[in-house]
Formats: structure tokens, C-alpha cells, sequence
């Protein structure tokens, strides 16, 4: 594989982003329609355009369990991987060959859904106790105020969770919800990162920058990780990804932690 070489201040794996085709079925409650293809080419070029060697695709919920278009452009390209969407049926040998394609877990998109799915069902105890033995993690994006008993449902499943875009957490109860002490106390039994991602879809700059802060602080580098959540769906025409990193680098304002968080850490918990 041959890569640019990389900016001094680039990450290098960019752990949160979507690839899509206009062609694709939409989910029949899709919150959004896409209006330009997100294809896997063009994401690539984003991201040697930018220095960035590596990254996490996070499975759309606009599009269901319809994985494909990841899961072939993982096979495709060995710098990607990619989480799924993914029907509790699925059997043990589907996911295996998912694994060995660069599959990495599963997504749990649940923001906005009127009622979470029972995560202490049969199917649902079966789906995690098949991603804990596959050595995956569950890919979380919950309402801030459901958080506290989704985190705790998947502790019991002893699968690793990585939380998607700070917790999002409400501008009325900040870094003081219960959701996101929940994700400081999950953080400190040791199975538990959280993205640095998508500070444009908080209430604020300053929340997400409060958030980051508190997250170094208790956290510190070895949880955390960072996504630019491109190709920004419902923001396309206000953010960038240059944007991105530069929100980062005023998340993070320490260049060694950056470089951990946006490295070490997530080749660790992805690639290793």
C-alpha cells in the first residue's frame, strides 16, 4: 500500500465516516436523502489530500442493514474498515467472513428512535456475545438521556464501546447529564472510547470544546479517538473537512495527546 506522506499535523486515522451512492435504498425512515454521491473514491482523495493514512467507516442508519457498498470497499482497499448495521439474526459464519473483510463491530444508531430495541432479548444477547467473540465493539449513537442504561445493558454483554460524537450531550445539562458522567464512569472500567466527532452537531463550539477538555482531563488519550464524520449529512454545505481537523486541533490543543488519540489508539483499537 503506498500512502503520502504524512503533515506534521495530520491524524492519521480518521475513525468516523460514511460512503454512500445516490443509487442506494434508502431506509424508509431515512432522516436524510443525500444529494451527491459519497463514493469510496472520493473519499480517498480526501484523505490523501489531507495526509491521512487510515479509516473507520461507520455504518449509515439511513440505509439500514444494506452494508455492501462498506463492506466491498474494505475488501477493496486494506486502510479502510468499517462497522455494520446489523440484523440481530445474523449467524456466526456471515460474520466471520464480515471480519475478514474488514468488518470491526457493530453500530447501534439509535439517536432519535422513539423506543431502543431490548438489548436483554434473546437476539440481542446472542448479536453481542458474537461480537464479543469476534473480538469487535459496539458502535454507539444514543439520546443523551438513554445513555446511562444502554451503556449499562452493554457492560453486562462484556463488549468493548466506542461512543460516537461526545455523547451528544443536551446544551440545558452539559458535561453535568447523567449521560455523559455515564460515559466518564464507563470510561474508567477500562472497555469504553468515545469520538472526538461532529462538535458542529452540538448546540455549540464551545459545548463540544467543553467536552473535549473534560474527556482529556479523565480519560486522557488512550480513550479517545477522533472522526471528521464526513461527508457531513444535513451540514454538507457548511463544514469542510479541513474544518474538521482544525476543530480538533481546538479540541486538543496538546500535539502529543493529538497524535496519540488520532495514531496510536486508534490503530491499536481498529487495526491491530
Amino acid at each position: 500500500m503506498s500512502l503520502s506522506p504524512l503533515p506534521p499535523e495530520a491524524p492519521l486515522v480518521d475513525t468516523h465516516a460514511h460512503l454512500y451512492t445516490l443509487d442506494m435504498p434508502l431506509n424508509a425512515n431515512a432522516w436524510h436523502a443525500p444529494t451527491q454521491n459519497a463514493s469510496v473514491e472520493r473519499y480517498l482523495s480526501v484523505l490523501d489530500e489531507h495526509g491521512i493514512q487510515f479509516a473507520v467507516l461507520a455504518a449509515a442508519s439511513i440505509y439500514g442493514d444494506y452494508n455492501d457498498y462498506h463492506i466491498r470497499a474494505c475488501r477493496q482497499h486494506p486502510r479502510l474498515r468499517t462497522t455494520i448495521e446489523a440484523n440481530p439474526q445474523l449467524d456466526m459464519y456471515t460474520l466471520e467472513r464480515m471480519k475478514n473483510d474488514g468488518v470491526v463491530g457493530v453500530r447501534l444508531q439509535w439517536r432519535n428512535i422513539k423506543e431502543r430495541p431490548d438489548l436483554n432479548s434473546t437476539e440481542y444477547r446472542r448479536l453481542l456475545k458474537r461480537v464479543a467473540d469476534l473480538d469487535w465493539h459496539v458502535h454507539l449513537h444514543d439520546d443523551s438521556h438513554r445513555l446511562p442504561e444502554t451503556i449499562r445493558l452493554l457492560e453486562q454483554a462484556n463488549v468493548k464501546l466506542v461512543i460516537d460524537h461526545f455523547g451528544r450531550p443536551s446544551e440545558e445539562h452539559g458535561l453535568s447529564s447523567a449521560g455523559f458522567q455515564a460515559i466518564l464512569q464507563s470510561i474508567d472500567k477500562g472497555n469504553t472510547w468515545v469520538k472526538l466527532s461532529a462538535g458542529f452537531r452540538l448546540a455549540s463550539e464551545e459545548l463540544a470544546r467543553q467536552c473535549a477538555a473534560e474527556l482529556l482531563k479523565s480519560a486522557g488519550p488512550e480513550r479517545l479517538l477522533w472522526g471528521s464524520d464526513w461527508p457531513f449529512a444535513a451540514f454538507e454545505d457548511r463544514i469542510s473537512y479541513t474544518d474538521t481537523i482544525a476543530a480538533f486541533a481546538n479540541w486538543g490543543p496538546d500535539e502529543q495527546a493529538r497524535r496519540k488519540i488520532a495514531g496510536e489508539t486508534a490503530l491499536k483499537l481498529y487495526f491491530s
